[in-house]
């Protein structure tokens, strides 16, 4: 660990005491302090991780020499990603497009061939659409459709239906089945319904929609469900409320998850990985300026993001509150106590454990292999790591990738921790926080130097600093002021180093 790791070290701990008493009442009572407090502790180790991610990835491109302005907007991309692979569809059993409706007629036309899935008497809920009430199918024929021009769109279905309010030209339309019975929550036992002519195997977590003419809709999560000839007995995962009756229908609709978990982070991490190298190979071969390239980086992938999702949030629900979302948000809770105020506990943030782990990776890499070695002579002067016979180009490639899968990594858990992605503001200026953080913990900017140790702490002495403007109340406005602050600090303390070094040098040879 080298004299900069040291000293930031030391201003952690310094700031780590000072937080304490600033939020002690009276000051010399620590146990009282806002500060320690078990919520705020967990939420700061919590940010530290994740910001920590950032750090360590940037601190690598700025070890060689370089620099990343497009982490921010990488983990933007990153979690508009994952919610997208992630994204979970609600389908009914038989479910068509809708043609045309015709109200003056009431015909209701649909695309492909549903003879067979509906039929005469069965009852339909427009899935999606604007028509707010039940239709009786009353005769059903399937027929050849044409667009205006006579031009043939395939096989549809033409329904002479009961119960048509308005023109329809899309929209979906789907089956609506009877209860026959059920039964409400008893003790342990689940609320239950019973329905006829279900023509696929609910599962768990699939869900049934349940409307009324006048009492509207609710959607009901699947706990189990048993099939007996045709009839589906269905348990639910919440009760069916008082006012439910056999006059409630019901469409069954099957989940649909778009990717399986491990798919979609490998996916995510693999598309942050590709930026990577294209960063890489824009700076070694096509020989542009890392801070060109990644800032027009910046602006691409936040501008694809927000195409991606139309502009619009996107997020993961309740769907994964059970399975990958605690990875972002969840702990390992190591004790409870009880307060004047209740219960309280304490436990360490899932994302730490990721974090160590990088970290882990990181110093390895570092320290202990040729690569890490080759990254810190290319950064020092790469004329002679090239000379030396380093192949200098792949180590800057190898950085780029680094920095981008770390910032995917973070994105992930920023994303899985809020539950929601705003594409529009979502990662904005976290490049800043992870430059910081480099430039703190021992980073040059001229390449060369750096400590995974070092970025650690000057992560947290960045995340402390977040939480002294929380907790002395300081106007938020106040935080780009302090981390502009914070960075130009560490900058002129590096530059202060080098030049007194570079003295130190001097007179050594003068003397020899």
């Amino acid at each position: 660990m080298n004299a900069k790791s040291l000293g930031i070290f030391g201003l952690l701990v310094i700031l780590f005491v000072f937080m304490v008493l600033m939020t002690s009442d009276p000051w010399t009572d620590i146990f009282s302090s806002t500060f320690l407090q078990s919520n705020n502790i967990e939420n700061l180790l919590r940010r530290v991780s994740m910001y920590g991610l950032l750090g360590i990835g940037v601190a690598f491109v700025i070890i060689t020499g370089g620099i990343d302005l497009s982490v921010g907007s990488i983990v933007c991309l990153a979690g508009c990603l994952l919610g997208i692979f992630l994204q979970v569809d609600y389908r009914p059993a038989a479910l068509f497009d809708v043609h045309l409706a015709t109200q003056e007629n009431n015909s209701l036309v649909v695309h492909e061939n549903a003879v067979g899935r509906f039929d005469v008497g069965d009852k339909l809920r427009m899935y999606r659409g604007r028509q707010p009430a039940l239709l009786t199918v009353k005769d059903i024929e399937a027929v050849q459709l044409k667009d205006r021009e006579g031009k043939s769109l395939g096989i549809g279905t033409v329904m002479t239906v009961e119960g048509l309010l308005r023109d329809e030209d899309s929209g979906q339309v789907a089956k609506a089945f009877d209860v026959l019975d059920f039964g409400q929550v008893v003790g342990d036992q689940p609320a239950w319904v019973e329905l006829a002519g279900v023509s696929f195997r609910l599962a768990v977590r699939d869900r049934v929609s349940f409307f009324h003419p006048t009492l509207g809709q609710k959607d009901l999560v699947v706990h189990s469900a048993s099939q007996s000839g045709d009839i589906t007995r269905v348990d639910l995962s919440q009760p069916l409320g008082d006012r439910f009756s056999k006059e409630w229908m019901a469409m069954p609709t099957e989940r649909r998850q778009r990717m399986a978990i491990p798919l979609a982070i490998i996916s995510v991490l693999g598309i942050a990985g590709f930026l990577g190298l294209l960063h890489g190979l824009l700076v070694t071969r096509v020989h542009l300026q890392p801070f060109v390239v990644t800032l027009c980086g910046l602006l691409i992938y936040r501008g694809i993001s927000r195409w991606l999702v139309n502009d619009n949030p996107v997020g993961f629900g309740i769907e994964y509150k059970e399975t990958l979302s605690p990875l972002g948000s969840g702990k390992l809770s190591l004790f409870e106590w009880s307060t004047a105020d209740g219960s309280q506990s304490f436990g360490i943030p899932y994302p730490l454990f990721v974090f160590l782990t990088a970290s882990g990776v990181a110093v390895i890499f570092l320290n202990l292999t040729i690569w890490g070695r080759y990254m810190l002579a290319l950064g020092s002067n790469e004329e002679a790591a090239r000379y030396s016979g380093i192949r200098t180009e792949r180590i800057t490639i190898l950085a780029y990738v680094i920095c981008t899968v770390a910032a995917a990594t973070g994105g992930i858990l920023f994303a899985l921790d809020s539950g929601s992605i705003s594409p529009s503001s979502f990662g904005n200026f976290y490049e800043l926080y992870a430059i910081a953080a480099a430039v703190l913990g021992g980073c040059s900017l001229r390449g060369g130097e750096g400590s995974i140790f070092g970025v650690i702490a000057g992560t947290a002495v960045m995340m402390l600093l977040n939480n002294l403007i929380l907790l002395l109340k300081i106007p938020d406005r106040l935080e780009f002021t302090i981390i502009g602050l914070v960075i130009l600090m560490g900058v002129t303390l590096d530059e202060t180093v080098r030049r007194i070094a570079a003295r130190r040098r001097a007179m050594k040879s003068a003397q020899t």
